[in-house]
């Protein structure tokens, strides 16, 4: 009977050893997650019109954005730049943990027609300080379509 109990305890740390190791390899929770990419096709239309508007060839496209991740130093400047095309010229929005972002003293946004289809803007904060810290979005939307880019800021100290 005691031999029959050592096994049970081989077999059960054999499995628990299998579980962890698969865990670490990315095979655990969540493994049926839908990948990069693919986020926003939509591939079954109701109709050839429906079919027509969301493939638009004028639809708002973000062409040109700063790096996804951004490391500022605390009293500095923060810089987030995003151009956008489509027909008619796109708007772009920007925003901050979710929330539209509007001008005040330490945030600007300048903006620049470039052509009858493209626009491109420029997001600043100066002086940047802790509370800046966070995930930024730039939207740029027309009648046929919306395209946003992330990015995310994070704050270093500079000794002097």
């Amino acid at each position: 009977m005691q031999l029959g109990r050592a096994w049970a305890v081989v077999l059960l740390v054999l499995v628990a050893t299998a579980a962890v190791t698969e865990a670490k390899k990315g095979k655990g929770r969540g493994k049926n997650r839908r990948k990069f990419g693919s986020r926003g096709i939509i591939k079954n239309f109701k109709s050839e019109a429906s079919r027509a508007y969301y493939n638009h060839n004028g639809g708002a496209k973000i062409t040109l954005w700063s790096h996804f991740e951004s490391e500022y130093v605390l009293g500095r400047k923060i810089v987030f730049m995003c151009k956008a095309e489509g027909e008619p010229r796109p708007v772009i929005t920007w925003f901050k943990d979710g929330i539209e972002l509007y001008s005040h003293s330490f945030f600007q946004v300048h903006e620049w027609q470039e052509g009858p289809k493209a626009i491109k803007s420029k997001m600043e904060i100066d002086p940047a300080t802790q509370m800046d810290a966070g995930y930024y979005e730039c939207q740029a939307d027309n009648k046929y379509a919306v395209d946003v880019k992330g990015f995310s800021a994070d704050y270093s100290i500079e000794f002097v």
